[in-house]
């Protein structure tokens, strides 16, 4: 609980009513294609990363760089300062104003000719995302009443599986046909489009309550004194982490793993599907599709698991929170040990996909669980705070990891089983998750806000 007396009084904020069910499902349904659209330009260069690294010339650690650190060091800085905006500002148009800049930068991708430039768009594209999640976690608390909580943020989470379906499918297929260059300018126009959409149509609760006062409003001390004095939070962060770590870690060389291992039997596989239906797939453009139909169908399936898991169970018991990813990651593991392991192409892809599910079912309880720690004017703080602490190690270090780990074994074993052993290694990092979620849920039934 806040430690203080002036946290504890009720502000405008504490009293907004959730919206009726027309409205609920129109403002769900648009923050969830823009956090699709939100991922699409996060994580099309994933599948682009072969192409632009022979064209540029670039090592695997640099690929890293840009498909993480370069992208995580400003979307987290700068998404605790927009988070404190969004405490009191308009979140609609934070958000609206976000999808604009994030769109232009990813346009902007197509448009380097070097790493520098290619580096310096990918920042772009971090700050104008910085804008998205902790404002939309924020409005999505607002809209819905508390029981339904966790199966709202996780109805938006599936913009993270179905946003990488997306780029990785949209662009492998542009950049066979046209290059990876096209591919960035497709994925980022329609976000022009979006961000106007938003701006005008999608609803803001505080702008027919009461006008919150300026003492009503916690000071950023104030908020993560709130944060601190609830254990689970923190736990919760690391294992979020750790977790985030792993999968964006691994999804930053997927394609480059199957690319790398499974060639032949991805090229096999795609000469069968063209020979069917008459389609003329390239290896990147097959392996694209694949990949996003088994992280977006399978991430999406185990999110709404997730999200429904957790409205069941966390009302009997708080802990849930925490117990159902710590059973899906200690489940997931040999599956994907499988992937990573086979010599067959279609079984590995099966691996993937059941990884895929199970490494997906986080989302839902995780976010749901910082909102639930916390009174209303300080959700899209802690919002921005477990990001922080996600986004910088998860994010920033993951894929970063990735490329270092397998330029080191690939200079003794070769580029294919280097990248393996690399992405066995960070997932091996992801069962550290399991015991920060118990130490969570030590403290689960106290630290959450009734």
């Amino acid at each position: 609980m806040a430690t203080t007396s002036e946290a504890d009084k009720p502000s405008a904020a504490d009293h907004i009513q959730p919206l009726a069910e027309g409205p609920r499902r129109y403002a769900l349904g648009m923050l969830l294609v823009i956090y699709i659209l939100n991922f699409l330009d996060r994580q099309v260069v994933n599948i682009l990363a072969e192409p632009i690294k022979l064209e540029l010339g670039l090592a695997d650690w640099q690929l890293g760089m840009l498909t993480g650190l370069a992208f995580a060091l400003f979307y987290t800085v700068l998404g605790l300062p927009i988070a404190r905006l969004a405490e009191r500002a308009d979140r609609v148009k934070i958000i609206s104003i976000a999808v604009g800049v994030w769109s232009a930068f990813t346009m902007a991708c197509g448009l380097a000719s070097n790493f520098l430039q290619l580096l310096l768009a990918r920042i772009g594209v971090g700050v104008g995302e910085a804008g998205c999640t902790p404002p939309a976690h924020s409005l999505i608390s607002d809209y819905t009443p508390a029981e339904k909580r966790a199966s709202a943020i996780a109805f938006y989470s599936m913009g993270i599986p179905l946003g990488s379906l997306a780029g990785m499918a949209l662009g492998g297929m542009i950049a066979d046909s046209y290059g990876w260059r096209m591919a960035f300018f497709v994925a980022g126009a329609p976000g022009v489009i979006l961000a106007l959409l938003a701006w005008f149509t999608l609803p803001e609760p505080r702008r027919k309550a009461p006008p919150v006062q300026a003492a009503d409003r916690p000071s950023m001390g104030d908020a993560l004194r709130e944060l601190k004095s609830k254990p689970a939070f923190g736990w919760m962060a690391i294992a979020a982490a750790v977790n985030a770590m792993v999968g964006y870690g691994h999804i930053a060389f997927y394609g480059s793993f199957y690319l790398r291992n499974h060639g032949e039997g991805l090229q096999g596989l795609a000469n069968g599907v063209n020979g069917a239906l008459g389609t003329e797939f390239g290896a990147i453009g097959f392996v694209g599709l694949v990949l996003g139909l088994l992280i977006g169908v399978f991430g999406a399936i185990g999110t709404f698991i997730g999200g429904q898991l957790a409205d069941r169970y966390i009302p009997r018991d708080a802990r849930a929170y925490a117990f159902l990813p710590a059973i899906a990651g200690l489940i997931g593991f040999p599956p994907f040990l499988l992937a990573m392991m086979s010599g067959s192409t279609v079984m590995s892809l099966v691996g993937l996909a059941i990884v895929t599910l199970l490494g997906a079912i986080w989302y839902g309880p995780v976010f749901s669980c910082a909102q639930s720690l916390v009174k209303p004017r300080t959700r899209a703080t802690a919002s921005a705070v477990l990001l922080f602490v996600i986004n910088l190690i998860g994010l920033g270090l993951g894929p970063l990891a990735a490329g270092i780990i397998s330029d080191a074994f690939g200079a003794q074993y070769g580029a294919a089983e280097g990248l393996r052993y690399s992405l066995i290694t960070v997932g091996a990092i992801g069962l550290l998750a399991i015991p920060a979620f118990y130490m969570a849920s030590r403290t689960l039934r106290d630290d959450v806000e009734t």
